[in-house]
């Protein structure tokens, strides 16, 4: 298949897939595989991280309302009842610190797992199975919720999330938004809540792992192997990777939108079956 079609469908893969708790890493992964691409080729991996930029580059254009008011009301909040600590913008890079540092020190263990389809396969039908149960006790009232917004978060709460969000980086099929969300409502807040701090604290978490992992291609720790490789990139190459980030950004950003409604008015539990079953369907085909 040519480059630039592997590009536009790679491009709608993970722009469908980077903000629903699907995980895009899974589904760039077994489309890799299906259309007969080795999961550890250098250019194609380096092809994924870049393109995840893409999808993240529409959160600050999306949210650049809510991201401008909350620097002119730093560090009291818009209530005036915020400090430099409980302020939004402090909890998210609470939440991303408790995040990275993890996920740094796991490294190595990461490497092991991004190209495992079983480990995918467990993370998706897992992690479907946990947010069923967890929006379906939401949903009866089980759990109860007294964080409607992001303004109204404790940073107790930022901690927990940024810890259960070091899971969808040891895990590939965990799901970055699928491990905030979720645990965001575990700690008392609500869907649109959840999900809205989960789409913040995906741009440092995200802008920093894409230049992480590109600088480790270049620069590689004491003379061992990039993680994806070292690459002589050729006009195609590019024009690919244009493809694929500009593809990303526009599919994600029409995801992001749709999503925000979607969540005020209906659960999770659909995108936990579809989990389930796309889980299910790659052990099936991992193990036979």
């Amino acid at each position: 298949m040519h480059p630039y079609i592997l590009a536009l469908i790679f491009g709608i893969v993970e722009g469908l897939t980077e903000f629903l708790p699907v995980s895009s890493t899974a589904h760039l992964r077994i489309c890799q595989s299906l259309l007969g691409i080795a999961l550890d080729d250098g250019y194609w991996k380096m092809f994924a991280i870049v393109i995840q930029l893409g999808a993240i580059l529409t959160l600050p254009i999306y949210f650049r309302e809510r991201i401008a008011k909350f620097v002119a009301t730093f560090p009291n909040g818009e209530r005036g009842d915020r400090t430099i600590v409980t302020h939004p913008l402090t909890l998210t890079a609470i939440a991303f610190v408790c995040t990275a540092a993890p996920a740094f020190l796991l490294t190595k263990v990461i490497g092991k797992h991004l190209e495992s389809l079983v480990i995918m396969g467990s993370s998706l039908v897992i992690g479907g199975a946990a947010m069923w149960v967890i929006d379906a006790l939401y949903t009866r009232g089980i759990l109860a919720t007294h964080t409607n917004h992001v303004e109204e978060m404790s940073l107790g709460q930022a901690v927990w999330i940024g810890l259960c969000q070091t899971l969808s980086a040891v895990f590939p099929g965990t799901s970055r938004s699928m491990s905030t969300i979720a645990s965001g409502q575990l700690a008392g807040m609500s869907r649109p809540a959840a999900l809205e701090f989960s789409f913040f604290l995906s741009i440092p978490t995200m802008v920093v792992a894409t230049f992480y992992d590109l600088f480790r291609s270049v620069r590689p720790h004491h003379g061992e192997p990039a993680a994806i490789g070292h690459l002589t990139m050729t006009s195609q190459n590019w024009i690919t990777l244009g493809i694929g980030f500009v593809i990303s950004f526009i599919v994600a950003y029409g995801v992001v939108a749709w999503f925000m409604k979607w969540v005020r008015t209906r659960g999770f539990i659909p995108f936990a079956v579809y989990r389930i079953v796309v889980g299910l369907a790659v052990l099936w085909w991992a193990i036979k």
